[in-house]
Parts: structure tokens; C-alpha cells; sequence
């Protein structure tokens, strides 16, 4: 077999820098909030701190922990995420069944009505009346019934099933299957790529809330952890705008926390989580997108 060329191996070595290239800009950021997190408090004002931790500190973190504020806040967004989530899925892929099937009638008019949806809407103000009306406002239910349907989750999902064989549900309706036995034997298991991506984009959006919980709820029981954060970061951003005097003045002292360094720790609690979800349903991401999002 022929060696590679001068041309191709220069070609390789330029992709691979470009890759890792990208791999820094994307997760150094991550890996300096981390960082800077983990940095004692009084150490960090000084500056300088960017690939390792100068002096080791978890006493923010201690701080974030164990504030009640944020452990409830904590268990309303698991809530929120583990009960929205497979509702939003289950509903969407209900839909997504009927509206795959060529024999339905009006299904172009109801396609149409739904992809309407997604261009216009009323506005804040209306939206709130709504929720009002159902009394929705300030309960938890405002966190999922609002968000069970995605119309584009929807076209990926009824996209994916038009591309399964159509003779396999039809083999099951002549040996006597209906169609919700259709649906949860035979294409809930061939959908389950295209619906743990859509699980996945659910649960994050689920995960990062933080509008809702800001305009459609008042008790601060309901508050979610990304509400608390955004709450947290406003307060902790007048301690940070302080001058280059009371910042040299600060590093001086042992302080046991800083704003940046609460900031810092709040953002990692609140993004972890979430990020260690994605190694569980990568199998399925790419493949689920790919199939379902290409019309044969």
C-alpha cells in the first residue's frame, strides 16, 4: 500500500489542530469556572488563576450547599424535569403516531394548524391570561402542562416513523392488533433513538429553566435551582463591582468566600447535573437527529 503524501499527512495535521483547537475554546471556560470555584477565596481576588487552583477551597461550595434556598430549589427542578420530561415525550409521540399515518384524514390541515404554531404567538401578556384563567399561575403544574408540546420535537418524531416500514404495523393489525397496541409494542421500541433526543433537548430545557419560575410563579417554594441562581448572581454582582484599592485590601484578608468564587460554585451545582445525563443518551443523539430529521 502506497504511504501517504506530504499533502495528506499536512492535511491531517492541520485538522487535528483545528480540533483541538476547538476542544479548548469549548471546554476551557467550563474548566476555568471550575477552577476558580475551588480557589480559596482571598487567593482568587489577586487574579491569575486560569488552568489550576493556587490554593484548594471548597468553602463556597460548603456555602451553596447548605443554604435551603437552593436544596429546595434543587429538588423543584428534579421534579420538574423528571415529571416533564416523559410527559412531554409520551404526548408528543401520541401526536407524532397519528399524524405519520397517510390514512388520516385532515392530516395536512392539522399538520398545518400545529407548524402555524410555531410562527406566531400572542405575546407574553396573552400567554399570562391564559395560565391565569387555568389557574396555573403560581403552582407547579405551570413548570410542565404549558411546555407537553414541542410541534418541532413533533415533526422530527412523525418524520422518524414515516421512514419505519410500513408493512410491520400492518403484519400487526392483520393478526389482530389495534392501534394503541401498535404503537406501544411495536413503535415506541423502533422510536426510541429519536425519542431519547428529544428526551434529552426536553430534560435540559426542563434542567436550565428559569423564566417561568421568574414571571409565572411568587412562592419561594416554587422557585427552580436556575431561578435562585439568576437570583444569586445579581446579588453577589454589587459585591463584585468594588475598586482595584478594596480589592487589594480584600486579598490581604482570609476571606472565606468572595463573589466570584460563590458565583463560580452556584454555576457548577447548577450545571453538572445535566452534563452528566449526556453520556448516558450520546448512543442515541446523533442517530436520532440524523433519522428523523431527513425526509426520504
Amino acid at each position: 500500500m502506497r504511504g501517504k503524501s506530504t499533502g495528506d499527512v499536512l492535511y491531517t495535521g492541520i485538522v487535528h489542530l483545528f480540533l483541538i483547537a476547538v476542544v479548548f475554546v469549548t471546554f476551557y471556560p467550563f474548566w476555568n469556572v471550575f477552577v476558580l470555584s475551588v480557589n480559596s477565596a482571598s487567593d482568587t481576588i489577586k487574579g491569575g488563576v486560569y488552568f489550576w487552583p493556587r490554593e484548594l477551597n471548597f468553602t463556597s461550595y460548603k456555602e451553596i450547599l447548605t443554604d435551603r434556598e437552593i436544596l429546595h430549589a434543587v429538588w423543584v427542578t428534579v421534579a420538574r424535569t423528571v415529571i416533564g420530561t416523559p410527559l412531554t415525550v409520551m404526548v408528543i409521540s401520541l401526536l407524532a403516531y397519528p399524524l405519520s399515518s397517510r390514512e388520516l384524514a385532515f392530516r395536512r390541515p392539522v399538520t398545518l394548524y400545529f407548524i402555524f404554531t410555531m410562527y406566531f404567538g400572542g405575546g407574553l401578556i396573552p400567554y399570562y391570561m391564559v395560565l391565569k384563567n387555568l389557574y396555573l399561575i403560581d403552582t407547579f403544574w405551570v413548570f410542565v402542562l404549558p411546555g407537553l408540546m414541542n410541534v418541532f420535537y413533533m415533526i422530527l418524531v412523525r418524520t422518524f416513523i414515516e421512514q419505519l416500514p410500513q408493512e410491520i404495523s400492518e403484519s400487526a393489525k392483520i393478526d389482530g392488533a389495534n392501534d394503541l397496541q401498535v404503537y406501544f409494542r411495536i413503535i415506541l421500541p423502533l422510536t426510541t433513538p429519536v425519542l431519547a433526543t428529544i428526551a434529552l433537548f426536553t430534560a435540559i430545557g426542563h434542567w436550565n429553566a428559569w423564566f417561568d419560575s421568574y414571571v409565572f410563579t411568587y412562592k419561594s417554594s416554587l422557585k427552580t435551582l436556575q431561578a435562585v441562581l439568576v437570583k444569586i448572581l445579581n446579588q453577589y454582582q454589587t459585591g463584585a463591582m468594588v475598586s482595584d484599592a478594596q480589592k487589594l485590601a480584600d486579598s490581604s484578608k482570609r476571606l472565606a468566600v468572595s463573589s466570584d468564587t460563590i458565583r463560580m460554585a452556584a454555576t457548577m451545582v447548577a450545571t453538572l447535573p445535566i452534563v452528566m445525563v449526556y453520556p448516558f443518551l450520546q448512543r442515541y443523539f446523533v442517530k436520532g437527529m440524523t433519522l428523523g430529521s431527513v425526509k426520504s
